[in-house]
């Protein structure tokens, strides 16, 4: 099997804010590039794979909670991708703007703030508490807190509206092209059976699995913070792994990345793909366990430890 072409998009509802980190073989290593724009993510896939076999990872969720995918009447996870938004299903990417539009058929809520509350949500979908609605890698780490929930869309950390893009513009397009790890295969079965394999990734996971230690003494969103508490455990994992960076990328690592607010998504984008490389090379187990609801509907966080 020839070494995949790596890349980890740092994904976003708004399209400034998606940033994309390439690695590129050379023999047994690697060389990483600078995080760029993901650009036209109707373009993207195709873009990349030009290039070689390609590994993309993507940070918004890819799966459901078993509790609510299991009674969709849809066999699994890519099944239910391909089915979302056509026939009975057209307004499951309709976000909800009241209670009462909740439905098996419409599980995203709410489209506004304003007297919303997560219990509309949990009553909507009949569903016995809003833990229900976290798939098992969501839930808190050791590491992490609880990622928000697939279906609510409200507060800072909601990750439901960035989902709704990334699966209508980036993977439903491609369903027939890509392999959906861990719900087709393990990895490396999957990297060798298809050109293209699509993983769910986390960059606030992959902090600690790079030697980045996160406390509350800093901030992601702070440059001068990047540069203090981040730029030397990034050159030096990039040195123990024995791989290269580019030039631009190392000023950027010292740099603390950009001065604006794209500087976090850049240092995600890098810290993202690490993580990746670790799990390719075999530094780090690819963790998704074998339990039937993970590889049915729920999906797992590449590189996470159950």
């Amino acid at each position: 099997m020839r070494a995949p072409v790596i890349v980890h998009c740092d994904w976003s509802l708004h399209p400034r804010k998606r940033w994309m980190t390439a690695a590129l073989p050379r023999g047994g290593r690697y060389l990483l590039g600078a995080p760029e724009p993901v650009g036209d993510t109707a373009t993207l896939l195709a873009r990349l794979r030009g290039a070689g076999p390609l590994l993309i990872g993507f940070d918004f969720p890819i799966g459901l909670p078993a509790a609510y995918g299991a009674r969709t009447g849809f066999a699994d996870f890519p099944t239910a991708l391909a089915g979302f938004g056509t026939g009975d299903w057209a307004d499951w990417f309709s976000v909800s703007r009241e209670p009462g539009q909740i439905s098996l058929h419409r599980p995203f809520y709410p489209h506004a703030p304003g007297g919303r509350k997560r219990d509309h949500l949990t009553a909507g979908l009949d569903l016995p508490g809003f833990e229900a609605l976290l798939r098992l890698c969501d839930r808190k780490t050791p590491t992490r807190p609880a990622a928000c929930a697939l279906f609510w869309t409200l507060g800072g950390n909601q990750v439901g509206k960035a989902a709704i893009t990334g699966w209508q513009e980036v993977l439903q397009p491609n369903l027939s092209r890509i392999g959906l790890w861990p719900f087709q295969g393990r990895l490396h079965d999957l990297l060798a059976r298809h050109a293209t394999v699509v993983a769910e990734t986390y960059p606030a996971e992959a902090y600690g699995q790079i030697g980045i230690t996160k406390s509350a003494q800093w901030s992601k969103r702070n440059q001068d913070h990047r540069r203090a508490h981040a730029a030397a455990p990034l050159l030096d994992w990039i040195a123990r792994r024995g791989h290269d960076a580019t030039p631009a990328l190392r000023a950027q690592i010292r740099a603390g990345f950009s001065p604006g607010p794209e500087g976090e998504d850049q240092f995600d984008a890098l810290a993202g793909l690490c993580a990746m490389l670790d799990v390719v090379q075999g530094h780090l187990p690819e963790g998704a366990p074998e339990q039937p609801d993970i590889r049915q509907w729920e999906g797992w966080i590449l590189g996470q430890q159950p």
